[in-house]
């Protein structure tokens, strides 16, 4: 029989900052093994405090939190499981700060206990699974704004974790990289949940579009109305119709 045990449960999340206390009002998700989820939501609305709630780095003000199975009842359980979880930050300049991009990349295989030639191999594989090869010596800090996201998201991918939290995984991506970076996230045999203000790629990539709406996460219906095959004048600019 398949397991559908939630990796992701949250149950009656309440949330709020000073200058909106109801960002989560009593919100709910579910994830499961197999399950690609967007979430297109206006900016401000709190997607990016979600994935933190979901990581145990912001603590909400009520509610249950449940991650593979486990209920997460203090700092110490969430510690348990992050390594399992991939979190794109929404700045790729948080994510980076080894010296060379090899070395950011195989950092985590090597806190994580991997002997330094293991990590190296693991490293240069997910570097060339996103086309980054070339620039595996380079200086992290002076890559392009795009180079750096394709990089962020290896260093999250070499720690071979069992859920993606992609935040804004496309910003600062050509159209020829953004497709490089949207093959492998279709090929890769993992859940994730996936934030964007992207909706071509999110019909794409995810077989479920919520957004936000008075604290709630709802299915966004409307975003699955048609395919997306017409040409247009916006080109690659992110729109909505």
């Amino acid at each position: 029989m398949t397991n559908l045990k939630p990796l992701i449960q949250l149950d009656d999340i309440c949330f709020g900052y000073p200058e909106r206390d109801n960002l989560f009002d009593h919100a709910d998700l579910t994830l499961l093994s197999g399950d690609r989820v967007g979430l297109m939501a206006p900016n401000g609305s709190g997607k990016t405090t979600l994935f933190h709630i979901i990581m145990g780095l912001i603590k909400p003000t009520s509610g249950q939190i449940a991650l593979f199975g486990n209920t997460m009842e203090s700092e110490k359980d969430f510690a348990k499981v992050r390594p399992r979880i991939g979190l794109l930050f929404q700045d790729s300049d948080d994510q980076l700060f080894s010296p060379t991009v090899i070395e950011d990349v195989a950092f985590g295989p090597l806190n994580m206990g991997k002997r330094k030639s293991e990590a190296l191999a693991i490293a240069k594989e997910t570097l060339a699974l996103l086309g980054l090869t070339s620039c595996m010596d380079h200086v992290t800090y002076k890559l392009s704004g795009g180079e750096k996201r394709l990089v962020a998201l290896a260093t999250i991918l070499a720690l071979q974790p069992q859920i993606l939290l992609l935040d804004e995984p496309s910003t600062g991506l050509d159209r020829t990289t953004r497709e490089r970076m949207a093959s492998v996230l279709e090929q890769m045999d993992i859940p994730y949940f996936l934030i964007s203000h992207n909706l071509d790629l999110l019909r794409r990539l995810t077989t479920q579009i919520l957004t936000l709406e008075q604290g709630k996460l709802i299915v966004n219906e409307t975003a699955r109305l048609h395919a997306h095959y017409h040409l247009h004048t916006h080109g690659d600019t992110p729109h909505e119709h």
